[in-house]
């Protein structure tokens, strides 16, 4: 009986399974939320079998840490690569921070723990990586803010594009109302929520 094709449209080449099953992982995820994640069903996706799948990944855990990791880097990268233009620099990482939540939502909500908290030591790059965007953040109130309040400046900003991001990703924004302006509206008033000398 000849073998059976793959079930993953892109299929994958010899030695580069584990990345054909962290893209059907991703397109699962992206379908169905962090709860559908399963390994047979990955698996079962790029046409091979279970034990195939566990050979790259032992457990659900690790492929959901994986994609959290793939997810980190990427909104990483896309706060440090950031376009050109008349906004300040603190709006621009805003905007891309609540994009790449858009763009990513089932990945966003994976990467900050719903179905699989990352709080065991192999979620360590995961939280790395979410510190570098908190830090990226940080860097772009240091002339906004005093040394000494740098830190919990940079929180504040973070809690606002977090909840902001999971507040467009479930919809709670009036769907009447253009998204991209209260994003934009927001963050500028938290800019100079910080900019307000204090008395």
């Amino acid at each position: 009986m000849p073998p059976r094709p793959p079930l993953f449209s892109d299929g994958y080449h010899h030695g580069d399974l584990r990345n054909a099953l962290l893209k059907a992982a991703r397109k699962l995820l992206e379908e169905r939320g962090p709860s559908s994640l399963a390994l047979r069903e990955i698996a079962r996706r790029v046409g091979v079998s279970a034990p195939s799948a566990y050979h790259h990944f032992p457990n659900l855990d690790a492929i959901a840490v994986a994609l959290a990791e793939q997810g980190a880097a990427e909104m990483a990268e896309r706060l440090t690569a950031l376009p050109s233009g008349n906004k300040s620099k603190l709006l621009r990482i805003g905007e891309a921070y609540v994009a790449f939540a858009r763009a990513n939502p089932a990945l966003y909500r994976l990467m900050f723990g719903e179905g699989f908290p990352i709080a065991s030591r192999s979620g360590q790059a995961v939280r790395d990586l979410r510190q570098k965007a908190r830090d990226t953040i940080k860097s772009a109130l240091a002339h906004r803010v005093p040394q000494a309040d740098l830190s919990i400046a940079g929180l504040f900003l973070w809690s606002v594009v977090h909840g902001l991001a999971l507040l467009v990703i479930d919809g709670q924004i009036n769907p009447e109302e253009d998204a991209d302006d209260i994003v934009l509206r927001v963050l500028q008033l938290s800019g100079k929520a910080l900019a307000r000398p204090r008395g």
